[in-house]
Formats: C-alpha cells, sequence, structure tokens
C-alpha cells in the first residue's frame, strides 16, 4: 500500500460486513421468500455473488442472481469517453414481483444507481428495490439512500475511494481511500 492509502477495510472486515448485510437482508425480508439479488458491474457483481452464497448458507435456499451492464445507461458517456466497455447484462429470471437486492460497492453521487433503477425497471415491475453497498462515502447528488451499508466513510471530494478484490487479482480483498491526482 503506497503512503498517501488509508486502509479502511481488510479482507476479514469486508467478509465481516457481507455477513451482517446477509442476515440484514434476510431479517428485513423475514426469509427469500421472493427475494433476488443484481450486482452492478464490476464490484459489485462480485459483491453480489458473494452474498447470494452467504444468503443461501444460512437458508438452504437458492435464490436468483443477476448482473447489471449500466454503461448505456449513464449519464456522462460522453465525458468519459466515446466507447463504452459492455460487460453485458445477465438477468435471467422474471424481476415481476420479486423484492430485487440491488449490490454495488461504493455509494458516492447516486448516479449509477439510478441507472440501474432505470435498467431493471425496463425489465419489469419488481415489488421492491432495495440497495445494499459496501461503502457509502456521502456525496450525494441525487435522493437514494442504501438499505444495506458494510460501512460509512466520510470523505472530501478530493479524496477516492477504491474496493480491491480478488477476483479482479488483488491479492486480498480491502477498500482503501488516497487522494485524487491533481490535473496539472
Amino acid at each position: 500500500m503506497a503512503e498517501d492509502e488509508t486502509l479502511i477495510l481488510d479482507n476479514t472486515a469486508i467478509e465481516r460486513s457481507l455477513t451482517r448485510i446477509a442476515h440484514e437482508i434476510l431479517e428485513k425480508n423475514k426469509g427469500v421468500g421472493e427475494l433476488a439479488i443484481i450486482g452492478i458491474h464490476r464490484g459489485g457483481s462480485h459483491l453480489a455473488k458473494r452474498l447470494k452464497a452467504k444468503i443461501e448458507q444460512i437458508e438452504n435456499k437458492e435464490i436468483p442472481l443477476g448482473f447489471l451492464d449500466i454503461s448505456l445507461y449513464r449519464d456522462d458517456v460522453g465525458e468519459i469517453g466515446t466507447q463504452a466497455i459492455l460487460q453485458g447484462t445477465d438477468i435471467l429470471f422474471d424481476v415481476n414481483q420479486k423484492t430485487i437486492v440491488l449490490v454495488d460497492d461504493v455509494l458516492f453521487t447516486g448516479r449509477t444507481i439510478r441507472c440501474a433503477l432505470d435498467q431493471i425497471i425496463d425489465f419489469g415491475r419488481p415489488r421492491q428495490i432495495q440497495l445494499a453497498v459496501l461503502i457509502d462515502r456521502g456525496h450525494r447528488e441525487l435522493p437514494i439512500k442504501p438499505d444495506y451499508v458494510g460501512k460509512n466513510i466520510p470523505t472530501s471530494l478530493q479524496e477516492e475511494v477504491k474496493v480491491l478484490l480478488k477476483e479482479e487479482g488483488a491479492d486480498l480483498d480491502s477498500v482503501i481511500k488516497f487522494q485524487k491526482e491533481v490535473s496539472k
């Protein structure tokens, strides 16, 4: 870890957070019922897989899992480049009347979640959509609030939060905070 980085969560803390979130989801929904999980590519999809496994282990019942690629729903496509890198949306179950738990790694402005909500609604009409995030760093631009949070991290706008996961090539899972590089 570089000297300008601060470790927020280590591997053990991430696993504890996901276990707690899994239990909170089951408590709030009184079991799995019509529950389904959808992860937002990239980090959210890996965390969604882990939450699904934890919930299924606790309840001994399978639940549907899907993934969203919100690239084409973003309102800043022109700002991030001319070509979106598509990772594919994979929702192979009927979302109608399901309670969807939408999963992402970091909640910041809320714009990613708005895109995901738009896309889910294009698939049908869920009974409810709940939001689970590993990190909530504040600075919302839209009225979006998570139902389940691993950790709230107060940040400045000059800071970045990065979730490093084994599935993405990290040696160990971790969450770090660091100062943004200033463009010259």
